[in-house]
């Protein structure tokens, strides 16, 4: 099979720190959403059941189809909106909601309307987006050191040593090297891991227009402005051409399906999708979707064991998760950085989006990605109606001095 010809230690180790980064990060949010709804243990393990089915299948099938690393994720956002919401409803109605944002999705997908407004927005725009996105994450791989600082440093002098010396295998050294450091001082939380099986655990939607527009709505508008939109960024700064409105409608058709058991929104990921896309996962931009069917692959494996992998997942130190997910970025930051100030003409309106993403933002309950890309535009157009007003007046000035001097040459 060619996956495996293709597949390298590498790409492996790419796509388990794209799931390492995107479960420790944000997997305590998912827990506080499905508590907000009253979840037992039983819902929550079926909610991580559903959550790992649906974001490896959706990541390992059109990888290994297209051959392009296609990463799908959990609307963190979406969790947290989930959390802060959530009380007052209840998990009848919760899945409701999750099935209507997952119909919105759909359609959005379907009609191509996402695809279109991604399509007007300049390259420079989505690169600085994705560096903003990104960038956040670069800065705590170094704010760790306060409270690790042994450990980052060790991290970073691996990390640089590797990549002059073995520059394809810098992060899985430098990971090794993390893990063994933690190990060896006893600081690995493994009272944490607890193998089960995590069983399905089907609920009944209920549909009310209260649940609709306080938890479907939110969710829905989240899920594409601050997800999706960085999504495609990341895959167009990666330089891959995919169907956009084919995954936008795909992740919904998945979530719907899985939503009964607690897949509350699946996405195109941004973050882990930079790690598994970047030239970390492999030299080869064409044998990289390996390092996404890695990732999509221990995604289910999470899935079947729910809790335990959440747990040993978790039982990483967060100062390892957050150094090793900022120095897998730094390529992908500088590249991005790189693009988005390439063309003078666009540099300040691509430096706006990348500070105002950087802020993290929230209006309106909405994230600092959308407002991002809302500030360059705004920037971009005010930038264009200058140029064009500038142009107008010195052609006009122009063609005075052209009559004046034609005026001249006719007069006696």
């Amino acid at each position: 099979m060619r996956f495996f010809k293709d597949l390298s230690l590498s790409a492996f180790t790419a796509g388990f720190v794209a799931v390492l980064v995107g479960f420790t990060s944000s997997v305590a949010i998912v827990f506080q959403a499905a508590q907000a709804f009253g979840a037992n243990a039983g819902q929550i393990a079926s909610w991580m059941w559903a959550l790992g089915i649906g974001m490896g299948l959706a990541s390992m099938l059109p990888s290994l189809l297209w051959r392009k690393p296609v990463m799908i994720a959990w609307s963190t956002p979406g969790a947290a909106v989930l959390a802060v919401a959530g009380a007052g409803f209840s998990m009848n109605e919760a899945v409701g909601a999750f099935m209507l944002s997952a119909a919105l999705i759909t359609v959005a997908g379907a009609t191509g309307w996402f695809e279109r407004v991604m399509n007007r927005i300049p390259m420079e725009i989505a690169s600085a987006l994705l560096a903003g996105v990104l960038a956040r994450f670069g800065l705590q791989a170094f704010l760790a050191a306060q409270t690790a600082l042994p450990l980052v440093l060790l991290m970073l002098a691996t990390y640089l040593v590797a990549r002059r010396l073995l520059p394809r295998y810098a992060v899985p050294l430098t990971l090794v090297v993390a893990i063994a450091f933690v190990a060896a001082r006893g600081e690995l939380a493994w009272s944490a891991v607890h193998f089960e099986l995590a069983k399905p655990v089907f609920t009944l939607p209920a549909f009310t227009w209260q649940a609709a527009v306080s938890l479907a709505l939110p969710l829905f508008v989240v899920t594409m402005a601050s997800q999706n939109l960085p999504g495609v960024a990341a895959i167009r700064a990666a330089g891959y051409q995919m169907p956009i409105s084919r995954l936008i409608s795909f992740t919904g058709v998945m979530t719907l399906l899985l939503a009964p058991f607690g897949a509350f929104a699946l996405n195109l990921s941004a973050i882990t999708a930079a790690i598994c896309m970047g030239r970390e996962a492999h030299e080869d931009p064409a044998r990289r979707y390996t390092a996404a069917v890695s990732c999509g692959a221990i995604y289910v494996l999470i899935g079947f064991f729910g809790a335990a992998v959440t747990g040993l997942l978790t039982a990483f130190p967060k100062e390892l998760v957050a150094a090793i997910a900022g120095l897998a970025l730094l390529g992908t930051i500088g590249s991005g950085l790189a693009l988005a100030v390439r063309d003078e003409s666009h540099r300040e309106a691509a430096l706006i989006t990348f500070l105002v993403t950087l802020s993290g933002v929230t209006v309106a309950g909405v994230g600092s990605a959308f407002w991002g890309v809302v500030a360059g535009a705004l920037a971009l157009a005010i930038q264009g109606l200058g140029r064009r007003t500038r142009t107008a007046h010195h052609d006009s000035n122009s063609n005075s001095s052209k009559n004046e001097s034609a005026g001249k040459t006719a007069s006696p």
